[in-house]
């Protein structure tokens, strides 16, 4: 994938809808890893389902938890995967040999679960109405200090390199933490007009650029600027960017990301499968797609590196892309599209074995003949897999699956323990293989001694136990519904 031919003149947003991807059960929330290359998929009845985006197939299937997969993130080398179910576990995979590495039980319901940008070992924790918590693997978990008007709806996120971690409440009031030390670096009000408040609903950040936005319940999203909001400090009033809101319908939005530049901002819909992209430098809204109609979004993400959108709703994960029109002219310069055949008029000297009509240029001559020394071997870093404070790219990170072959008349001994190694060792002395990380194939052999989890019991004081997930609520509710209009239509007539 040659990135430089990607970068098109023309608007890099998607413009239609490109196909679905069907996990057989069904999507509730996705993730695509650093390099946009494979695409995590959690679904309803537990699984998370990594599909290879290149080739849109089913590269693994990890069985990973009981009930329904309600938040997902890559670590920032795509080895491992920390996934949270609405049962209120947190566990950590290791993404090649499908091991559940460490599992954390919390006491409350999760709704989100990141790792840090920078350091695999550290993960953020947004219990429902409760505090946002940072464990760190293998050591002590600390809770993030609250606001002092003792707000509980919590909504945390790291910033683009994990410096900082922002908190919003439903009380509109947002603080900037020492990622370190939780120390309160800087806070600031969402306010509406005057004196009214505005819940946090939720924070994102981009992944180049200082930008992040805020999606509050009035219904508007608010660009600011991370260095200006460190900036201003403990109570200050840093001004938004932009904001952007759906005017007409004024639509409520259940979902927002930055694109892959920062230059795009993507917000779904709550009511109805629509998602709208505004450009960030000047807030015009230039796209709206529209879905199937009565279907509900449940996520939304922007492919990392290409104008590409995942969306999902009603259990399918729907692709949006750029509609690519094939130029012709761009492999052949010369090349003409002809709307009917036109009689080819030969030149003389066309198909002589010596041009005889040629002048001769010695200076032209002279240079195809100076031997000119092309470099094949380094591989020059591609701008977009690099971080701006980065010179070269992780050679150690994943980037691709290796996928086992579907035979489909298996030989006598085909998937024996002998045949595996044969083949294990074949795998690992072919380094180039496809572009797959040889180490990880290694670590991938069937010979290979499963990894015991590491499991840990979480204590939050306080914390609200009897509290249902807002996934598994909205499932009680449509059961009540339809329960309820059961027993209105059998109920006899007096």
């Amino acid at each position: 994938m040659n990135l430089q031919l990607l970068e098109s003149f023309g608007q890099n947003y998607p413009e239609e809808f490109d196909g679905s991807l069907d996990c057989i059960s069904l999507a509730v929330t996705c993730a695509f890893n650093k390099y946009g290359t494979l695409l995590a998929v959690g679904c309803n009845d537990g699984r998370i389902v990594v599909w290879d985006f290149l080739t849109r197939g089913i590269a693994k299937i990890i069985s990973a938890h009981v009930h329904p997969v309600c938040s997902l993130c890559w670590s920032r080398n795509g080895h491992k995967l920390l996934s949270a179910s609405t049962d209120n576990n947190v566990c950590i995979w290791d993404v090649l040999n499908g091991d559940c590495e460490h599992k954390y039980r919390f006491p409350s319901p999760i709704l989100k679960v990141q790792f840090h940008p920078r350091n695999d070992n550290k993960f953020l924790v947004c219990p429902m109405r409760y505090a946002a918590v940072l464990v760190e693997i293998g050591g002590k978990h600390q809770c993030l200090p609250l606001d002092n008007d003792g707000d509980l709806n919590i909504v945390a996120s790291f910033d683009r390199r994990g410096e900082h971690i922002y908190s919003g409440n439903a009380k509109g009031k947002i603080l900037v933490l020492d990622s370190n030390t939780l120390e309160i670096v800087a806070s600031f009000k969402i306010a509406v007009g005057s004196s009214s408040a505005t819940a946090v609903k939720s924070i994102e950040f981009a992944r180049r650029g200082e930008a992040f936005l805020v999606n509050t319940s009035d219904r508007v999203i608010r660009v600011y600027d991370s260095k200006e909001v460190v900036t201003c400090g403990k109570d200050g009033e840093p001004e938004p960017i932009q904001k952007l809101q759906d005017l007409v319908n004024k639509t409520t939005w259940k979902k927002c990301c930055f694109s892959g530049d920062g230059e795009y901002i993507c917000a779904g819909s709550a009511r109805q499968h629509a998602l709208y992209v505004w450009e960030k430098s000047i807030g015009n809204l230039v796209k709206i797609l529209h879905g199937t109609k009565g279907e509900l979004l449940l996520d939304v993400v922007w492919h990392p590196v290409r104008p590409i959108i995942a969306s999902i709703s009603s259990g399918l994960v729907s692709i949006w892309a750029q509609n690519q029109v094939e130029n012709w002219s761009a492999f052949a310069p010369d090349f003409k599209e002809l709307d009917e055949n036109v009689e080819y008029e030969e030149r003389e000297s066309e198909f002589d074995i010596t041009d005889e009509d040629k002048s001769v240029d010695l200076a032209a001559e002279a240079k195809q003949d100076e031997e000119v020394e092309v470099d094949v071997v380094s591989a020059e870093p591609i701008a977009a897999f690099c971080s701006s404070d980065e010179e070269y790219e992780d050679e150690t990170a994943l980037q691709f699956l290796p996928m086992a072959p579907e035979v489909e008349d298996p030989e006598d001994g085909w998937g024996s323990q002998d045949n595996a190694d044969a083949l294990g060792s074949g795998f690992n002395n072919n380094s180039g293989g496809g572009g797959h990380d040889s180490m990880g194939m290694k670590e991938n052999e069937p010979g290979s001694k499963k990894r015991k989890t590491s499991s840990y019991d979480i204590s939050l004081d306080n914390a609200p136990i009897e509290d249902v997930h807002p996934l598994l609520q909205n499932k009680a509710n449509k059961d009540k519904a339809t329960a309820a209009s059961k027993k209105a239509a059998g109920r006899p007539r007096k």
